[in-house]
């Protein structure tokens, strides 16, 4: 898919997906892949290679997704630390904001990595937070 501005929601042939995005739009098939379509220049459409993905998330520049064994995914912008994500474990569900990402564990705490400098990673403390789904 092209970076122009047609190519960037070209989505109308994607079926049973879950969409999500800012300057790219990233989608979870049922069988676990991940598509994505946009701007290309920062490899946050570099989700070819992912298999077994029950969540995913995009932010400006990178997208992040959560395999079935509770791992996490990020390809895209590393410029903030926002893909900072491959010790995270036990994850259940993701959000990416513009240069940070949060991740919930099972067990309700969250973790944060990226850009903190409106303090949108102060997270520590925050205690039984519930899934979104």
């Amino acid at each position: 898919m092209g970076n122009d501005r047609r190519g960037q929601c070209a989505v109308d042939r994607w079926r049973d997906v879950a969409a999500a995005g800012y300057l790219h739009t990233a989608g979870l098939t049922n069988d676990g892949r991940v598509l994505a379509v946009g701007d290309q220049s920062a490899g946050a459409c570099d989700v070819s290679a992912w298999r077994d993905v029950v969540a995913v998330a995009a932010g400006s520049y990178h997208t992040v997704g959560v395999t079935a064994a509770g791992r996490v995914v990020a390809v895209g912008s590393k410029e903030w630390g926002q893909c900072d994500v491959a010790d995270w474990r036990e994850i259940v569900a993701v959000a990416a904001g513009s240069t940070h990402t949060l991740g919930l564990r099972a067990d309700g705490t969250v973790v944060a990595a990226g850009n903190n400098e409106h303090g949108q990673c102060d997270i520590a403390g925050w205690r039984a937070i519930r899934s979104p789904n």
